[in-house]
């Protein structure tokens, strides 16, 4: 699943530890990349459906990926919001398999597994270019050294020049940065290449490189690289204190206390409440590993009942269409004004 900004900065991220983690990065980012080139051949830092970002940082739009799928483009702050309100209540229409005109949770797991689907298609729909982009002489086998050609292409090296180095065993001048978003792209590619390790990717290992979300293997090492970020003694766990630390510096002004303030308060909640399955204050690679699984049906369960807790002001566990019209903001990062009017004629 697709998208960031500077990309430069994403990759050093996984190389950084938590004292130089920004806390209020997420809040930041403009999930747009800076060319299409870059997007093309850059494994994503944000992953759509996926409730971490690589970085470590909660996916703040998670909510809305898994309830609209791909048409989260269409609610975008400066749409129409009657046409807004009028695509919610086709949405609504559709989760309500039985026509009951309430959504119950297992409706909303069958939706946020329908729509987590429709992403992870998409990113195998744009993986096909991605894999073209590396593949010029199109043998369907891509060698690190020919993707590391069309990496420091992309960061304005000369292709020729490059690929001619490579070719004769040159050493490469890069600058520091560069080289070290190269050696972790490299463990990456490594880790994507499925035994027998042949060192070549063929595209289904290319779209484990770039979304290793939906290969339990590359899964498993996101989440090794997260911990490691994260973990400050090195115990291959996460305390509460580990995984809400700040980083190290003074805050200039109140709106950037607040800021840090709102990041600590959600992550503690989602480490209490969510990621730490069993209670015990310690969250294991096991259970980062599931909590961050798209595919996990347990865990759609998990998010349907709390979607459903956030807007259910009558208390019946259920959604029913006002309930989902007046929290249209929640939904879908909407607002609709005068969300109850007429609702139950356009219904």
């Amino acid at each position: 699943f697709p998208f960031t900004s500077c990309i430069e900065t994403v990759f050093a991220m996984l190389a950084l530890n938590v004292q130089a983690r920004p806390a209020n990065m997420s809040a930041l980012k403009d999930k747009h990349p800076n060319s299409k080139e870059d997007n093309e051949i850059l494994p994503p830092d944000h992953l759509n459906g996926v409730k971490m970002e690589m970085d470590g940082h909660l996916n703040k739009d998670f909510h809305q990926e898994v309830f609209l799928g791909k048409e989260m483009e269409e609610f975008e702050e400066d749409s129409e919001p009657r046409r807004n309100r009028k695509k919610l209540i086709e949405i609504f229409t559709k989760v309500d398999i039985n026509k009951d005109r309430s959504v119950s949770a297992k409706e909303m797991q069958r939706w946020i597994m329908e729509k987590t689907e429709e992403h992870f298609q998409e990113a195998v729909k744009e993986n096909k270019l991605s894999f073209r982009a590396v593949d010029p002489d199109g043998d369907e086998h891509v060698t690190w050294d020919e993707y590391r050609v069309k990496f420091l292409a992309s960061k304005g090296f000369n292709e020729k020049e490059v690929a001619e180095k490579i070719k004769n065993n040159e050493e490469l001048k890069v600058d520091e940065e560069t080289q070290e978003v190269l050696e972790s792209l490299k463990d990456r590619w490594f880790q994507a290449d499925n035994p027998p390790a042949d060192q070549l990717l063929n595209e289904e290992e290319f779209l484990s490189f770039l979304h290793p979300e939906h290969s339990r293997g590359m899964l498993r090492y996101m989440v090794k690289e997260i911990v490691r970020d994260l973990d400050q003694d090195g115990d291959g766990k996460l305390t509460l204190a580990e995984f809400i630390s700040l980083p190290v510096g003074t805050v200039e002004n109140q709106q950037a206390q607040d800021i840090d303030d709102d990041w600590v308060r959600e992550r503690k909640k989602e480490f209490e409440e969510v990621i730490d399955a069993n209670h015990d204050m310690i969250v294991t690679m096991e259970e980062l590993e599931e909590y961050m699984d798209p595919m996990n049906e347990y865990n759609a369960l998990n998010e349907a009942k709390q979607m459903i807790a956030v807007a259910d002001e009558n208390q019946n566990h259920n959604l029913e269409l006002e309930e989902i019209l007046k929290y249209s903001e929640y939904f879908t990062g909407s607002k609709l004004m005068d969300y109850a009017r007429n609702v139950h004629e356009e219904f």
